[in-house]
């Protein structure tokens, strides 16, 4: 009927939606590659390092930037920014909105295309394990959001992770056309920092408070009741926030540890310019003589007269 709500549950169809558009993801990929990134790197004349590098962060640049707007227009338009509460009430959430599953759909497509990417780039095998670590942990998180029926905290938190990647490969992308220049790495840090903290604050609101006061405490797996009864014991919810606390101090030391690095080389690599400028000054001041001046091209003593000594003639 007019103006019915249509709502969404995921199945074994999900999968075929999935494939789809993993080939879509595919196409969008080799677009990108072949018509912004090949031109510009044919201009920068980058290593090969650098051009593996270049790539990685262009397509991700891109992709960040799309889902970090689409996400955005979700949450505001299913009111999870105005209304924080909608994170946790109701739960479980079982019955989806279009736009919420598409969303998540996607995501798992693209996050599946990246693995037969590794073999279409060539990328080098030292880079494999990292980029096989990056793509396994954004799998099993909106996999795991999307499964359980955590789809609305779920959105914050990538809505937050891909502020902070956007910034940051967008830094590198500037770096490699200009090495002088590094004043987004700092944006990037500030970012970093920031959504670190809302979303150490966002877990302490849902799993701390919100889940523990759901009417429905029973698990129910064949409703999409998962969580809310083991949340109900101040035991667990403790053990929880507390893994959640180390996890987010892990990433920030490593965090810490990079910024220092990167300050070190950077005052390292100014010290070197320093040295080097007053070396080249050293050298470029005039040797002075003890006695005597040029006139004519001929040296001249103080007193006038020729330093060169005369013959005597014999008588």
């Amino acid at each position: 009927a007019d103006g019915e709500l249509v709502q969404y549950h995921y199945g074994l169809k999900d999968l075929v939606t999935i494939l789809f558009y993993i080939f879509i993801a595919i196409i969008l990929h080799a677009v990108v590659q072949e018509y912004a990134l090949d031109k510009i790197n044919r201009r920068l004349h980058l290593s090969k390092v650098k051009h593996s590098k270049f790539n990685e962060s262009g397509q991700l640049v891109a992709f960040h930037l799309t889902s970090m707007v689409w996400c955005l227009y979700v949450v505001v338009t299913e009111g999870y920014i105005s209304n924080p509460r909608s994170l946790w009430e109701n739960y479980p959430h079982v019955y989806l909105p279009f736009q919420v599953k598409f969303f998540y759909l996607c995501q798992l497509a693209y996050w599946l295309h990246a693995l037969p990417e590794l073999y279409f780039q060539k990328v080098r095998k030292e880079e494999i394990p990292r980029q096989l670590r990056c793509i396994t942990l954004y799998l099993v998180h909106i996999a795991g959001a999307y499964l359980l029926n955590l789809t609305r905290l779920g959105l914050i938190l990538l809505l937050l992770q891909y502020l902070a990647e956007f910034f940051f490969h967008m830094a590198r992308l500037v770096y490699f056309t200009d090495e002088n220049n590094e004043k987004l790495f700092n944006v990037w840090a500030i970012v970093f920092v920031v959504t670190r903290l809302f979303t150490l604050t966002l877990y302490i609101l849902v799993i701390g408070f919100g889940l523990p006061r759901v009417e429905n405490q029973a698990l129910d797996p064949e409703r999409g009741n998962f969580f809310s009864f083991l949340f109900n014991n101040i035991l667990f919810r403790m053990s929880v926030l507390l893994l959640v606390c180390l996890f987010q101090a892990s990433v920030m030391w490593r965090f810490i540890h990079f910024q220092l690095r990167r300050w070190r080389e950077y005052w390292n690599e100014q010290s070197s310019r320093k040295r080097a400028a007053a070396g080249a000054k050293q050298q470029a001041k005039p040797l002075k003589r003890d006695s005597g001046y040029h006139e004519n091209g001929v040296v001249k003593a103080e007193n006038g007269t020729s330093p060169r000594t005369k013959k005597l003639k014999s008588p």
